[in-house]
């Protein structure tokens, strides 16, 4: 055949082909095996001129090899909407809550976002559960500062317009307490140490609780001297009665009056009549079961309180606004402390006690995210050693222990420091010290010491403001902030620092730190705890 007819005849081939699979196609059965009614034809897109409509789908014929009776579906349309289909009202979650693998909503499964504060205004956003507690925040925030790892450290809850805050236990949930918060509020938790949060495990309960302000209030307890009545209310949680003269300020007043106040496991009363407890002067006052209770930072200047000692009842159901907050004001820091471990044990009972244990137990068995102490400054660990012979060895008779120990005081008076050719060196090394604060002024001092608890032996170091080359020991003792002045000093071309008068010489300020942590010194107890901030 020729080459050129051949040419010439293959589009008019391909053309006849198309055409009649085209008429073949209109021919056919419907995929349910009907045949196409005449009138439903121009419906479906397939004119009588052999047009096809490109909007209507067109019918695609698959044919099977292995069953060829097999009636073919066609591709199903695909929907014209881009929007996602939206699920059935009932087929919806409740807000807050994730499907379990069995249908089950499980709140406790919910990541969400808290940001945490520290007190240089550093913050730090951390991706918690819905039932992550104080302590686990707390933990996380150690581990990601590299912090030492206590039982001091703690998350403060803060409401900066209201001048409140308040230290969270450590079962409380994180989530639950930052959903009370108002909208867009200035609300914030805040990491640092508390010192006093435990203390009242600690410490003697008498010093805590005046006898005073400790009465029973049940017939079996009367009997029962101030100590075995503070100790069997910590032992088994029955509550005696707290009472006591308080400044309240009255709803829609800006006076403040004096009541006497009394309370009680049913709650907070105030006597009408002096210091009556007759049921008929007794007007109830507050539930603290519905109720946190707060410290006020700036009490004189926000609420105009008669002391800087004032605290607050703050109701569940108040979440912004001064409108329902219940003011105290007591006469001395002793009784504030009182009232307001005793609001923390009335409310939460033994739990607060089992989160002591747990803490103790946390620091025996050393975690993987804490690291041993370079010290301890239990008493009951320090024993006095003789190291003049070859061997050292434990002096166990206290009249030879303490002879030791005033011939080492003795010997620290005329101590003459080493390494004079590296002054400058000795001078700025306790910049490094986490216990020195650099220049802070006096005010910010007492708040800083304030706000990580009135313990004994609470301490910081800080620049002296009215001597430049001075420094200032800042101390806690009986719950006040007393400051020793550290000045340097030089003789015979070697430098020193002194607190009395060059009666006790350190080489630096970090022995002057270590020698009254072990000795008190002239001071009024030694150096337990310094107050630190960390960097979020």
């Amino acid at each position: 055949m020729d080459l050129a007819a051949l040419r010439n005849d293959l589009p008019t081939t391909l053309d006849n082909l198309y055409q009649g699979h085209l008429e073949q196609d209109r021919a056919r059965s419907l995929p349910n095996g009907h045949a196409f009614p005449a009138g439903e034809r121009d419906k479906a897109g397939l004119l009588p001129g052999g047009d096809v409509k490109r909007s209507q789908p067109l019918v695609i014929q698959v044919n099977s090899s292995s069953n060829p009776g097999r009636p073919v579906r066609a591709i199903p349309r695909k929907p014209t909407s881009l929007l996602p289909l939206q699920p059935s009202a009932k087929d919806r979650l409740p807000p807050g809550y994730t499907q379990g693998v069995a249908g089950v909503c499980k709140e406790q499964l919910r990541w969400l976002v808290v940001k945490v504060f520290s007190e240089d205004g550093t913050c730090r956003s951390l991706e918690v559960t819905a039932g992550a507690t104080a302590r686990h925040v707390c933990e996380m925030l150690v581990q990601k500062t590299h912090a030492l790892h206590d039982d001091s450290w703690s998350l403060v809850a803060r409401h900066q317009h209201l001048a409140l805050e308040r230290c969270l236990e450590d079962h409380e949930s994180v989530v639950e307490v930052q959903a009370t918060w108002p909208i867009g509020g200035d609300s914030r938790f805040v990491f640092r140490k508390n010192f006093a949060k435990y203390e009242l495990f600690k410490r003697s309960p008498q010093s805590l609780f005046p006898e005073v302000m400790v009465s029973s209030c049940l017939d079996a307890n009367k009997g029962m001297s101030h100590s075995e009545l503070i100790q069997n209310f910590l032992n088994s949680g029955s509550c005696p009665e707290i009472q006591g003269f308080l400044h309240l300020k009255e709803v829609g007043r800006k006076v403040w009056k004096r009541f006497y106040f009394s309370l009680r496991r049913s709650g907070l009363y105030y006597s009408t009549k002096g210091t009556s407890k007759d049921p008929r002067h007794l007007q109830y006052f507050a539930d603290l079961n519905e109720s946190n209770v707060y410290f006020i930072t700036q009490g004189k200047k926000h609420y105009g309180t008669p002391t800087e000692f004032s605290f607050c009842i703050k109701p569940y159901k108040v979440r912004s606004g001064m409108k329902g907050l219940k003011l105290f004001c007591s006469e001395d820091e002793q009784s504030r402390t009182c009232w307001m471990a005793a609001f923390r044990l009335f409310k939460y009972g033994m739990q607060l006690y089992r989160n002591y244990q747990q803490s103790q137990s946390r620091r025996s068995h050393q975690s993987w995210i804490s690291t041993t102490p370079l010290r301890s400054m239990s008493d009951n660990t320090l024993v006095a050693m003789d190291f003049s012979g070859c061997t050292g060895r434990v002096i166990e008779n206290p009249n030879e222990a303490l002879t030791v120990a005033l011939e080492e005081a003795q010997s620290w008076r005329f101590f003459k420091p080493r390494y004079t050719n590296f002054l400058c060196e000795r001078v700025s090394i306790h910049r490094t010290q986490p216990w020195f604060h650099g220049r802070i002024s006096r005010e910010d001092t007492q708040r800083l010491i304030i706000q990580q608890g009135l313990v004994d032996g609470v301490f910081l170091v800080r620049e002296s403001q009215r001597n430049p080359k001075g420094y200032v020991l800042s101390l806690c003792h009986l719950q006040k902030v007393k400051h020793y002045l550290i000045l340097p000093s030089e003789e015979e071309g070697q430098l020193y620092f002194t607190m009395d008068d060059g009666q006790t010489r350190f080489a630096d300020l970090i022995q002057l730190v270590e020698f009254h942590q072990i000795n008190r010194g002239i001071l009024p107890c030694k150096l337990r705890h310094y107050c630190t901030c960390v960097a979020l």
